[in-house]
C-alpha cells in the first residue's frame, strides 16, 4: 500500500497528477487522496482510474466534476465544505492544476473567501518539455494555447515575438503543423524549436529543428497525442566591437570614464562591466 491516511486540516488541497505514466505520482498526493473529506476533479473518471491503480479507497464519497462546463454554484459548495470544516482535494485530468485548467476559478474564488488554500505538486507538462527540449530554460513563457484561427493565432504571436525567454506552447495534434507554419511566418523562419509528444508516456518524442523543419515536417505528419511545442527567443543582431568602440571614444570626449560606461552599456544594452573595461582601455590609450 503506498498511502497513508493522514489528519489533513480544513482547507483546499491542489493535488499534482501524473502527465502519462501513472507511477509518476507523488506519495503525499496519494495521502492527501486518501484522507481528503472531499475530492473534486477536471475528469472525476481519470480521478478514478488513477485510484484505482495506486489502490486508493473511494470509501463513501463521490468525486465532484469541476471543469470549463460546471456551474458557477460547484466551486462555491467547495468552498462551504471547507469553510465547513472539511478537506476538499482537487485534481487536474493531467499534470498541475491551474495550468491551462479551470481549477483557476476555483482558486481566485478561494482566495477572495480568505479560506487556506495549500499544494502537493506534482508533474507538469510545461517544465518536463523544457528538461527535455534543448533550449534555454533561463526564462521561458508559457502562453498556453494559441487561438485556432489563423489570423488571431498570427496576432497572438506577434505580441510574443519579442519575450525574452523560450515560448512554450500547448497543441492540439490536429493543429500543431498550421501553428508551426504561422509561427515561422511571425517569429523567423531559423528560429530553434522543438515539439514534445506523449511525454512521460510509451511512445514519447522529442523532435527538434528550426520552425521551417518542422512546419514542413508537421504538414505532412499525423501526429497523436498530447503536445508541447518550445519556440527559442529571438536573438537580436550582434553588436560589433567597433561600433561599442566609436561610441565611447565620442563619449569620453566629455565624459569621465564611468559615465561613458554607463551610457554606452545602456545604449547597447550590454552588461556594464564589460564596457566599462574597454572604456578603461581606450581612456589609458589616449
Amino acid at each position: 500500500m503506498n498511502y497513508q491516511m493522514v489528519p489533513l486540516s480544513a482547507g483546499l488541497y491542489f493535488v499534482g497528477v501524473p502527465i502519462g505514466t501513472a507511477r509518476d505520482i507523488t506519495l503525499r498526493a496519494l495521502d492527501v487522496l486518501a484522507s481528503a473529506d472531499v475530492l473534486a476533479a477536471e475528469d472525476t473518471r481519470s480521478l478514478r482510474k488513477l485510484m484505482d491503480i495506486h489502490g486508493v479507497p473511494l470509501r463513501d464519497r463521490r468525486i465532484v466534476a469541476l471543469h470549463d462546463h460546471s456551474s458557477e454554484g460547484v466551486g462555491a459548495r467547495l468552498v462551504a465544505a471547507v469553510k465547513e470544516g472539511k478537506s476538499v482535494a482537487y485534481a487536474s485530468e493531467a499534470g498541475m492544476p491551474l495550468i491551462a485548467d479551470p481549477g483557476f476559478e476555483l482558486s481566485r474564488l478561494a482566495a477572495r473567501e480568505a479560506i487556506t488554500v495549500t499544494c502537493a505538486p506534482g508533474p507538469s507538462a510545461v517544465v518536463t518539455a523544457l528538461a527535455l527540449g534543448g533550449l534555454p530554460t533561463d526564462a521561458f513563457f508559457f502562453a498556453g494555447f494559441l487561438p485556432s484561427a489563423t489570423t488571431a493565432r498570427s496576432a497572438a504571436l506577434e505580441k510574443l515575438k519579442d519575450v525574452a525567454g523560450t515560448l512554450v506552447f500547448y497543441e492540439s495534434p490536429k493543429r500543431v503543423g498550421a501553428m508551426l507554419r504561422d509561427a515561422a511566418v511571425v517569429l523567423g523562419a531559423g528560429r530553434s524549436a522543438a515539439v514534445c509528444r506523449e511525454l512521460t508516456k510509451k511512445f514519447e518524442e522529442i523532435r527538434r529543428g528550426s520552425l521551417e523543419e518542422l512546419s514542413q515536417f508537421y504538414e505532412k505528419a499525423n501526429p497523436k497525442g498530447e503536445i508541447v511545442v518550445l519556440v527559442d527567443r529571438g536573438h537580436l543582431e550582434t553588436v560589433k566591437q567597433v561600433d561599442i568602440e566609436t561610441s565611447l571614444r565620442t563619449a569620453l570626449k566629455e565624459m569621465s570614464v564611468r559615465d561613458a560606461a554607463d551610457m554606452v552599456s545602456q545604449a547597447h544594452d550590454l552588461p556594464r562591466r564589460k564596457v566599462y573595461q574597454m572604456a578603461l582601455a581606450l581612456d589609458r590609450d589616449g
